[in-house]
């Protein structure tokens, strides 16, 4: 007879009608009993629309008929994505009951490119007409409010509750506000864990479709905390390609299985360097295409006969994101290369999508964030 592990697996070839992911990572199977050859199943289907339920229904039953003789499926009033109906006290702090959705942007080290890409990706997210928050809790480093180009500090409400700072259409806070960001920070671990509550607790967020938190690098107090009092949507890991990186991802991709919160995917950064030249003195009216060898790199490069050419140099090695993705077992949502342009964007305080709109890496944050949503449910 089937146990609770293997009926899982077996439910994760259910996709959610109108989504990339499976019933199981969005976390709808809420309980699981065998009796004999009876199952019964208690799911949260959060929709209103019939059809939808009755499609989950049929395929649960479909895939579980060949192993129990009768297959009972109840139906809950639960959401998701949300805390449920029931949280334990821990879980109940936090007054969020007004943003849908809550992102962990997480790596595994730092110096990764993570708040670069937080950044860009909350912005993706507002482009599309979402109401997005931008959370720097990386208490130690925060960054955001260099990216951002801001340096204000945030008003109160009468109640005492922290307004974030409305910035290029974003909901914005960050620890940098409050010490500046030229002050170190040298807290130990239960200071730096009631700082990440009062993010939380007292800031006063409104209605929000996402909040986006930028986590700091590694599995320490910040992520323990938000994961033992704060039901996450999903998390998002950020990779470079080379092994040395790959090895601390693997790290905290697991801390969030262990406490399940899903994972919406793996964005690989500085996956490659992009150059383009031309070679001056060449025959313009050479048909024939030539080419230059580099000392490092393996292939000859090809010169069109106007002296023009392109290549793609892997400085961190290659395919480490997807690597990561496949041992997860869930999307490579995105490979952003190396971009002098970002690196201008980032220096200036307004991120690449707004600065450049129109660069190959805005639009490859479109993606991204289209990818994000296609994930969670409304």
């Amino acid at each position: 007879m089937m146990d609770n592990a293997q009926i899982l697996e077996l439910l994760k070839s259910v996709k959610y009608p109108g989504f990339s992911r499976d019933i199981v990572s969005f976390g709808l199977i809420k309980e699981i009993t065998i009796k004999d050859d009876v199952i019964n199943i208690d799911i949260a289907l959060k929709t209103q629309n019939q059809d939808s339920k009755d499609k989950v229904i049929a395929e649960i039953e479909t895939k579980l008929s060949n192993h129990f003789k009768e297959v009972n499926i109840q139906i809950i009033n639960e959401s998701p994505n949300n805390p449920q109906s029931n949280p334990s006290a821990e879980q109940n702090k936090f007054n969020l009951n007004n943003i849908k959705n809550i992102i962990a942007i997480a790596s595994g080290k730092g110096g990764v490119g993570k708040s670069t890409v937080a950044a860009n990706v909350a912005l993706a997210l507002r482009e599309n007409n979402n109401s997005v928050g931008l959370l720097d809790l990386d208490i130690y480093g925060p960054s955001l409010p260099i990216i951002l180009g801001m340096n204000e500090n945030p008003k109160m409400t009468d109640d005492r509750k922290i307004i974030p700072i409305e910035h290029y259409g974003l909901k914005v806070m960050s620890f940098g506000f409050i010490s500046g960001n030229d002050t170190p920070v040298i807290w130990r671990g239960p200071l730096v864990s009631r700082m990440t509550e009062q993010f939380f607790n007292d800031v006063h967020w409104g209605e929000l479709d996402y909040l986006v938190l930028d986590l700091p690098p590694g599995t320490g107090d910040i992520q323990l905390t938000l994961t033992q009092k704060l039901r996450m949507s999903g998390a998002i890991i950020i990779t470079t390609p080379q092994d040395i990186a790959l090895a601390d991802v693997q790290k905290g991709a697991d801390m969030f299985r262990k406490v399940h919160t899903p994972i919406l995917g793996v964005i690989e950064n500085m996956s490659n360097l992009q150059l383009t030249g031309k070679i001056k003195g060449t025959n313009q009216n050479n048909s024939e295409n030539n080419s230059i060898k580099i000392d490092g790199i393996d292939d000859a490069i090809n010169v069109n006969p106007d002296g023009s050419f392109s290549i793609n140099i892997n400085l961190f090695k290659s395919g480490g994101g997807l690597k990561e993705s496949k041992r997860l077992d869930v999307p490579l949502l995105g490979q952003i290369p190396i971009s002098v342009e970002m690196m201008h964007s980032t220096d200036t305080g307004k991120p690449i999508i707004l600065s450049n709109p129109q660069e190959p890496v805005s639009n490859l944050f479109r993606d991204i964030a289209k990818k994000i949503q296609s994930q969670l449910i409304d």
